[in-house]
């Protein structure tokens, strides 16, 4: 059975042209907590080759962003959709002979995209707004509590909302959930 080369072919990232580097920004990157491995990385593949989310998806390569980190490509990593994949499952971290906290630079990269390009998905700021509502990331529909009384299970905890939506406005999260853009669906390009 032979395969057609549109199937064959994996995801193959744009040249990388010299105007995109930037030297300094590993560096920067390299004094974040959670990212001060970054340069301890040889690109041995073991954080893709354990990662659940590389093996299903032919963009998100957990190796390639801390290449692209080391690189300095720094515009084209902060608006890589692929960064919003990563599930914070620490299977990187475990496995990484050099103690490279992958999943950690992944959140500063979140972070940076967040402040710098000013841009979420829709999820999260969905989740992050039913917080400021609720005290809970999800909204629990009314009939899901009567089933909890009918069922003699206890009420769940009542969330001190007030004491959330302080934290949000003291962190600045309230403010930068009114003026993000939202991605809603992370795709390959």
């Amino acid at each position: 059975m032979s395969e057609t080369r549109s199937e064959a072919r994996e995801y193959a990232p744009p040249v990388i042209k010299a105007e995109e580097l930037d030297p300094k920004f590993k560096y920067k990157i390299s004094k974040m907590p959670g990212a001060e491995k970054i340069m301890a990385c040889f690109q041995c593949g073991t954080c893709t080759a354990d990662c659940p989310i590389a093996r299903f998806s032919e963009f998100y390569r957990p190796r390639r962003i801390a290449r692209m980190v080391q690189l300095g490509l720094k515009d084209r990593l902060l608006s890589d959709k692929a960064l919003w994949l990563c599930s914070a499952c620490f299977t990187c971290v475990d496995h990484c002979p050099q103690d490279v906290e992958i999943a950690g630079i992944v959140r500063v990269l979140r972070n940076m995209a967040v402040a710098e390009k000013n841009v979420l998905p829709l999820v999260y700021k969905e989740l992050a707004t039913n917080l400021m509502k609720s005290g809970f990331v999800y909204e629990i529909p009314e009939t899901r509590l009567q089933k909890r009384v009918e069922q003699g299970l206890p009420p769940l905890p009542k969330p001190n909302v007030s004491q959330v939506v302080k934290i949000f406005e003291v962190t600045g999260s309230a403010r930068l959930l009114e003026k993000v853009q939202t991605v809603a669906k992370v795709e390959s390009r």
